[in-house]
């Protein structure tokens, strides 16, 4: 049996262990500031209802992952965002290394399926397994998908270096 006040002593920790890989996420998520702040805090909100309920305490990061994730999809479906067109392909030419405004726009290209376990394993840390649990879907395509993600950056990376060349 647990004391009283040993629960929020332990979310507390939790909470500043994971409160900046949880920024970093939900900010790859939305790409802005508030926004990413805002589903952090709704995330913890959610945890801490549900904190009680927690089976795995070895599982708390992927669990608080995917709440982040759905937070950003309750507010994706809440609101309808203006979406501008930019052309995503658009590097320094001058620099050898792609500007991070370039390396954004190579991910933003990739597509949802292959992005996103992409941004779970390079962001979050975590293991095929777990981001096969997280997006509900076998450690095979995960797998799969991270491959085809890496592939298609080279690919792109390689176009870039070959236009350089031409130059």
């Amino acid at each position: 049996m647990k004391l009283p006040g040993q629960e929020d002593k332990h979310f507390e920790q939790v909470v500043r262990a994971y409160s900046a890989d949880l920024y970093r996420y939900a900010y790859w998520l939305c790409r802005e500031r508030f926004l990413a702040e805002e589903l952090v805090q709704e995330a913890f909100l959610r945890a801490w209802k549900g904190w009680r309920t927690l089976r795995d305490p070895a599982a708390t990061k992927a669990w608080l992952f995917t709440i982040v994730r759905n937070e950003y999809a309750r507010a994706f479906a809440r609101k309808r965002i203006d979406i501008v067109d930019v052309d995503v392909y658009e590097l320094d030419i001058a620099d050898s290394r792609p500007t991070v405004a370039g390396v954004e726009g190579m991910l933003a290209a990739l597509p949802l399926a292959y992005r996103e376990p992409l941004a779970l394993q390079v962001l979050g840390g975590f293991s095929c397994a777990e981001i096969a649990a997280m997006l509900h879907t076998t450690e095979g395509a995960v797998m799969t998908r991270l491959t085809r993600a890496r592939q298609a950056l080279r690919t792109h990376e390689a176009g870039r270096e070959k236009q350089k060349g031409a130059r």
